[in-house]
């Protein structure tokens, strides 16, 4: 169960406040593996309200830590320790209060269930309190922050885990300063999700049925209004649910995220007649990833995609200025992305680099104009320019365009290379794009061209393309990775007689299928938290009483043959060597899925070698777990693919 915790004050040295200069790409000895398996120094910074310090997770003895960091004395944060707990994210509520949402796995009657708890600390880390703390029920979490400066948020809490019309959330208006609840809404049969506007009214929620896998939106128009069904998706046949994505306030349309047209977009959306009308944002080829709005009015202020890395596309005009300005100023074409600001859009936080570099994070003063820099996030690798990266673009065999992102080692003529094929994990609905990627930059430094092929059923390229990945796993999505060798060697950038290929989560399970599959092609292969049993990992999802036909259909949808695409059931097929990698504590990919497979491996008498990381998850959260995968990984390809 979720325990409670201690806070306390630690020196550490920041960067000193002076603009970074890029250091020009050069080959060079390999750099230490410490220096890329560091945790990122700084995830999930944001600004506080008053814009006098930042809260996020810092890396501290190479675990993660929650910390407020005065900007003016960045040497000295606060360290919040939340013990075992996940943290799972965090925010200001003004400037003298923060919250964050823990979760831990609990044993209720025997069975082992997810638990999560929003804790109330104060600025100074001299206060910390579970908030709805009388409520026991399995999950809690914030849905909206008080944008005037009181104390104020809206929480959706459970107060049973027992089925029952206590067991949906209701919502709660809680006061973080004293504790204090009142009723915001009422708990609604099937409804898990609540919206609120930029008032604090509860304005939606969202109701699922598994038996009939049918979705409902319940809305009002205002706090006196009661709530009716608006509109209702069926997932039987894949529909899009038309919801609002922003409340108006004066009676005009609505805005709504859809992807009706075959692509995530921006529309008007009529309260009426529930259609979209007009596209209010969108980019041809390309889905939205999310938008950003206003906390005090609701208006949306920017919206990111991805089309060949990351972008931050600011509507509105201050805010696009200033990311174009530091964009300018900085040069030696790093980008500039705006992370957080804050209530004024004065002291504004934003994040610098480019694919080639770690990056640093920078302050930005509108008042004055001026620029410093606040951290870097990694302080062995600093701001040097690494291996070049660019996107490649192939034709699949059955013609179906793919794009990947092309990592090169510096100083070597880009021809003939040995090269470490690196799918993404997902894999449904996430994609790669040029972006700092420390297992290919580190691959990269070693010698080694990294690909990293955004195969069918990738996210970010459509509806169409992402629904080309059904029924596909282990089958035409493994032929886009073996295409996308052979696009590579046709251009002359690789040898095709000297690859492996990695992954991890999804990339794993390919790394398994090709070993399995397609030895020849292969002269070695990496998995970390892979799936080898797909049937197992859908047995194990669906047993959630609440989504078990939606998991169950996932499932269903990756594959027509799950034991025929799963790696488990023929050990005798591999071969070439594999090496084997899983944390102990992978709630996402249970460590049975490697164990088992690397048991049947060494029965059949293969070439494996698998190792288990006792405190390891799923997501590299610890700088240990990191270095010694890529300490292994490194001996492992040397012996069987060697760069020189």
């Amino acid at each position: 169960m979720l325990k409670l915790f201690l806070t306390c004050a630690f020196a550490l040295a920041f960067i000193p406040q002076a603009v970074a200069q890029t250091l020009p790409a050069k080959a060079s000895a390999p750099r230490p593996v410490s220096a890329f398996a560091k945790l990122p120094f700084m995830s999930g910074p944001q600004m506080s309200p008053d814009g006098t310090r930042v809260l996020t997770k810092l890396a501290v003895n190479g675990e993660s830590v929650l910390s407020i960091v005065p900007i003016a004395n960045a040497a000295k944060p606060i360290l919040i320790g939340i013990g075992d707990n996940d943290l799972l994210d965090w925010n200001w509520v003004n400037k003298d209060w923060i919250v964050a949402r823990l979760g831990d796995e609990a044993l209720i009657e025997n069975e082992p269930f997810y638990v999560t708890r929003v804790v109330g600390i104060s600025a100074d880390g001299k206060t910390i309190k579970r908030l709805a703390a009388r409520d026991p029920g399995q999950n809690a979490e914030v849905i909206w922050t008080a944008s005037d400066g009181t104390p104020r948020i809206l929480m959706s809490v459970q107060k049973s885990v027992y089925f029952g019309l206590d067991f949906w959330p209701s919502v709660v208006e809680v006061d973080v300063s004293s504790g204090s609840i009142k009723k915001a809404a009422d708990s609604v049969t099937g409804v898990f999700n609540w919206y609120a506007d930029a008032d604090g009214v509860v304005r939606m929620g969202i109701g699922y049925e598994d038996r009939t896998r049918k979705t409902r939106t319940l809305y009002r128009a205002n706090a006196k209004s009661p709530f009716s069904i608006i509109s209702s998706a069926d997932g039987k046949t894949d529909q899009t649910l038309i919801r609002p994505a922003t409340f108006p306030k004066d009676g005009g349309p609505a805005i709504t995220f859809s992807d009706h047209e075959g692509y995530w977009r921006l529309y008007e959306l009529d309260l009426t007649t529930m259609l979209p009308g007009k596209t209010s944002f969108g980019v041809a080829a390309y889905d939205i990833d999310s938008f950003t709005q206003h906390p005090k009015t609701n208006q949306i202020l920017g919206v990111s995609l991805t089309t060949n890395r990351l972008r931050m596309q600011w509507l509105d005009p201050k805010l696009a200025a200033i990311q174009t300005s530091v964009e300018k100023t900085l040069g030696n074409g790093q980008y500039a992305t705006i992370i957080s600001y804050d209530a004024d859009l004065n002291t504004i936080l934003l994040e610098v680099g480019n694919a080639a570099q770690a990056g640093a994070y920078y302050i930005y003063t509108a008042a004055t104009g001026k620029l410093a820099r606040f951290a870097i996030s990694n302080d062995a690798l600093g701001m040097e320019k690494l291996g070049p990266v660019s996107t490649v673009k192939y034709k699949a065999r059955d013609g179906l365009d793919i794009s990947g992102v092309l990592t090169l080692p510096i100083g070597r003529d880009p021809k003939n290379l040995p090269l470490i094929l690196l799918p993404h994990g997902g894999p449904i609905g996430i994609r790669d794009a040029e972006g700092f990627d420390w297992w290919a930059q580190f691959l990269a430094d070693r010698g080694y061209a990294v690909y990293q092929p955004n195969y069918r059923g990738s996210g970010g390229y459509g509806r169409a393309f992402e629904r080309a990945g059904d029924g596909e796993w282990g089958l035409k999505m493994q032929d886009d990775l073996n295409d996308a060798v052979d696009h590579l060697s046709k251009i002359g950038t690789i040898d095709p007689k000297r690859v492996c290929i990695a992954g991890g989560s999804y990339g794993g399970y390919a790394a398994m299928r090709a070993a399995q599959r397609d030895g020849a092609k292969f002269r070695c292969a990496v998995s970390y938290a892979g799936v080898s049993d797909l049937q197992a990992l859908k047995e194990s999802n669906g047993r959630s009483f609440l989504y078990a036909n939606s998991f169950r259909s996932f499932f269903d949808k990756r594959t027509v043959d799950m034991k025929a695409v799963s790696p488990l059931n023929f050990p005798e097929q591999f071969s070439t060597p594999i090496l084997i990698m899983h944390g102990a504590k992978d709630k996402r990919v249970p460590v049975s899925q490697s164990r088992k497979l690397a048991s049947k491996l060494t029965t059949a008498g293969k070439d494996v070698r698998y190792i288990e990381q006792p405190k390891a998850d799923h997501f590299f959260s610890r700088e240990e777990d990191r270095l010694q995968f890529l300490q292994e990984m490194e001996s492992f390809l040397a012996k069987h693919n060697p760069a020189n």
